[in-house]
């Protein structure tokens, strides 16, 4: 089955949160959804501009429109500095009515699989019709402190101490704590191991989870 279906991708705004594995999704998502209509790529935050898509960094409405009708995958935003992909000129409200499904990478990890968010994070759009927060099985069982991004906030939320392993215990505490995303995603899923620990989390957790490996293209519903 289909990642999309799993996570229930429906048309409208989709953001991503969490840690690291998100740009990976996204493009998994754009490449199965694309099928079934128009997508847009946006980020509102930072993210690298993807290689393999048309981009559309200003803000004319026809532009955008022929470049959906053309290649069906657009990303939109406007390039920084840093060379990275910031948010676009058009609102996500906007986006909405110009593709069939909008998604927006609302987080930055630093390419860590687990992390706590500061106060000004994420940035999900007000439309989100659906928020996956990922989660890399690849931080389980390693130093709070070496795999998660704003450590100095995951320990504490958690009750642990920096230097302690994460445990589906502990990862369990910060997702509950913070109460952000309708689905989750746990990436990296690739051994035995890997899998009873997803399990683990998924029964501490409230809302439906998701557990698989993108690199491996195998995925399953854990609740």
């Amino acid at each position: 089955m289909q990642i999309s279906d799993l996570l229930q991708i429906g048309r409208g705004v989709t953001a991503l949160i969490g840690g690291g594995g998100k740009t990976t999704l996204l493009y998994r998502l754009a490449e199965e959804l694309r099928k079934k209509g128009t997508v847009i790529l946006a980020t509102s935050t930072r993210i690298y501009p993807p290689q393999q898509y048309a981009l559309v960094m200003d803000g004319e409405e026809a532009v955008l429109r022929r470049a959906l009708k053309e290649y069906g995958v657009v990303a939109v935003g406007t390039i920084n500095e840093e060379g990275k992909l910031r948010a676009p000129v058009f609102s996500f409200e906007e986006l909405a009515t110009f593709a069939d499904y909008v998604l927006v990478e609302a987080d930055g990890a630093k390419c860590r699989p687990l992390k706590a968010h500061a106060s000004h994070e994420p940035v999900i759009p007000d439309n989100a019709q659906r928020v996956v927060l990922v989660v890399g099985a690849d931080g389980f069982g390693k130093p709070i402190e070496e795999v998660c991004h704003r450590p100095e906030l995951y320990a504490p939320r958690c009750g642990a101490a920096a230097e302690d392993a994460v445990t589906a215990e502990l990862a369990a505490k910060v997702i509950l704590a913070e109460g952000y995303g309708d689905r989750v995603y746990i990436n990296k899923v690739e051994t035995a191991q890997d899998y009873d620990r997803a399990v683990h989390l998924a029964q501490l957790l409230r809302c439906p989870v998701v557990a698989g490996s993108l690199h491996q293209g195998v995925f399953a519903c854990l609740r």
